[in-house]
């Protein structure tokens, strides 16, 4: 991923230049490898680049061979050799960048090109041949890649784009973060949705469409293994996040396995390299065994975690990566570490939403140390809570048809939170987060899943399958995997059937509890009371929220940055606590008393 910037619709473009380099420097944590910049007839687009793929040849902002078509992308198209195949008769490559591939499908297919992509991304492409000058702008699907849009009433001709909000906060007086699964043209001024899979109106208030489909858990499997191989597509190391918890657990177990195909695809490669020296090299072929030798890897898979001193993710974390056998590096921090970190978390993440400040803050200091080894992209879990129900409080669900369109609101609203944290306190060091289990094909499989499968109970009267497993949180899942293909298990069974934690719980219980004594001894009583005439909308309803908002109140003054953001509630209607720590669900300590 990188960071872009853009504006069109201005009139001198040429003599704003200096202007908005300042302000995309703002992104350049985003993209530390180069910088480029376009200046068009009433646009400028800008990039900062973290180089993945294509790392020799992909500098941004790109532009066709007529120099007509400019493009600026933030983001991985994972099937763009697929893509390339179906344009070769009409289109000459520039480069090996993966992004490239975005302008023939635009000459070819115009905005529609964007449900062609399998991928995370966000871009602007400029076409300049036409008259006036044409923009479009779109947004992946569920959101894995942050992309804001503003206006200024001091131009107001003018449309802006930002991989972060940062860069627009001084220029524009609107601001919102631009709807995933969207795609904008200038010319007409219009938004419109170009994601429409089967099971996005699963939420509708009236005749919602609800899934029938019962669970596969081969195809469950292999659709979710298909995911985490596309995703290794690197020219640079890459490793895997692993808190130890089922979700990266299992990204990292397919990763290793993975990787150990890769390592043999690149000897076999170098043993045929051996072979043409003497008798002339074969008719170039596209198989599997030559993509995997172009991915970039160790000899084995590096994994990493983060945790207060003997924390949860940490001791589950340690026996997940001995039982896969990478090389595993645990770094642990300490609350004072943490609540140091808080303002420069705040600061990339850009909300003041509780749990996303909570959580993101050990991942920003893991990210860091990830960087300084020399990792440009990991493989994270984010996204299977969402898609199958998997937070505890989802067991208070009143029935399927409930749990199914929670579900569906919780994937439609990830870009406000898991995607937001996971993007944005990973690039705060330059480093790439890859999510599979957000891969249109695994998300079709899932989300059609009949909702009956997916619930759960976590108490005395929890049922158990046909072999003694307990029908717990993310069964379905679990099942999928307790198996042992080639006669080797996926994960050893204490973590496959371990029990959910929050990032920012497992992390280490007194990490939360932390923030909050830090919090109370920030705000005076005198202050928490009068909070609502500070900020009679979105009220902090704790002083942990009151300190959070204090701090993004400092860095982004704004009303405009203030209306981007979006707080994570758990629902009260089902009698849950407001506080969104898993720890505040009955069933989180009730299942350790019962186990």
């Amino acid at each position: 991923m990188c960071g872009i910037l853009a504006v069109h619709g201005i009139e001198n473009p040429a003599a704003e230049r200096t202007r908005f380099l300042a302000l995309s420097k703002r992104l350049r944590h985003r993209g530390p490898d180069w910088s480029g910049c376009f200046v068009g007839k009433e646009s400028i687009l800008l990039h900062e680049r973290l180089a993945i793929v294509g790392v020799d040849t992909g500098a941004q902002p790109l532009v066709s061979e007529d120099g007509q078509v400019i493009l600026a992308v933030n983001g991985e198209i994972y099937n763009h050799l697929a893509l390339r195949a179906t344009l070769s008769s009409i289109a000459k490559f520039k480069t090996h960048s993966d992004c490239e591939v975005i302008i023939p499908l635009y000459k070819k297919h115009d905005k529609d090109l964007c449900s062609m992509l399998d991928g995370m991304f966000s871009f602007v492409l400029l076409d300049e041949s036409v008259t006036p000058t044409r923009v479009i702008a779109s947004r992946d699907p569920i959101g894995i890649t942050t992309l804001y849009q503003g206006w200024s009433s001091k131009h107001p001709g003018a449309t802006y784009f930002s991989s972060e909000l940062k860069a627009l906060v001084d220029e524009c007086d609107t601001i919102i973060s631009f709807p995933p699964g969207h795609v904008y043209d200038s010319r007409d001024k219009s938004t419109t949705r170009y994601f429409q899979p089967s099971w996005w109106d699963g939420d509708a208030e009236t005749n919602p469409v609800l899934p029938i489909t019962p669970v596969d858990y081969t195809l469950l499997r292999e659709t979710l293994e298909a995911a985490v191989r596309k995703r290794l597509m690197s020219e640079v190391p890459y490793g895997v996040l692993l808190s130890g918890g089922l979700d990266s657990s299992l990204i990292a177990s397919i990763a290793a396995r993975e990787t150990e195909k890769v390592a043999r695809a690149q000897y076999e490669a170098r043993q045929r390299k051996l072979a043409e020296s003497t008798s002339g090299p074969p008719t170039p072929r596209m198989d599997d065994l030559t993509q995997q030798a172009m991915l970039a890897s160790w000899p084995q898979l590096h994994s990493f975690s983060i945790g207060l001193e003997n924390s949860p993710d940490l001791l589950a974390a340690r026996k997940a990566a001995h039982f896969l056998g990478t090389v595993h590096h645990e770094y642990v921090f300490t609350v004072q570490e943490g609540l140091d970190a808080i303002p420069d978390v705040i600061y990339h993440l850009e909300t003041y939403d509780v749990t996303t400040v909570r959580a993101s803050t050990p991942m920003y200091l893991l990210s860091r140390k990830i960087k300084a080894m020399g990792v440009k992209m990991v493989l994270s879990g984010e996204g299977s809570d969402e898609i199958l129900g998997g937070y505890l409080y989802f067991h208070a669900a009143p029935d399927s048809n409930s749990f199914h369109q929670e579900c569906v609101r919780r994937v439609k609203n990830l870009h406000t939170a898991d995607c937001l944290r996971a993007n944005k306190s990973t690039m705060a060091w330059g480093l790439e987060a890859r999510v599979p289990f957000l891969d249109k094909a695994f998300l079709e499989v899932a989300m059609n899943i009949d909702a009956k499968e997916k619930m759960f109970r976590k108490d005395l009267n929890q049922a158990v399958d046909e072999d003694g497993r307990p029908k717990m949180e993310k069964y379905i899942l679990r099942k999928a995997f307790d198996c042992r293909p080639e006669g080797t298990a996926y994960l050893p069974k204490s973590i496959l059937w371990r029990q959910k934690e929050q990032f920012s719980d497992g992390v280490g219980y007194s990490w939360i509890d932390g923030i909050k004594d830090n919090a109370a001894a920030f705000v005076s009583d005198k202050d928490f009371a009068k909070r609502t005439e500070r900020w009679p909308v979105d009220t902090p309803d704790t002083k942990e929220a009151y300190y959070i908002r204090e701090i993004f109140d400092g860095l982004f003054p704004s009303e405009a940055a203030a209306r981007t953001a979006v707080r994570w509630i758990p629902r009260g209607d089902w009698g849950c606590s407001l506080d969104p720590s898993g720890r505040s669900v009955s069933i989180h300590n009730a299942a350790y008393e019962t186990d």
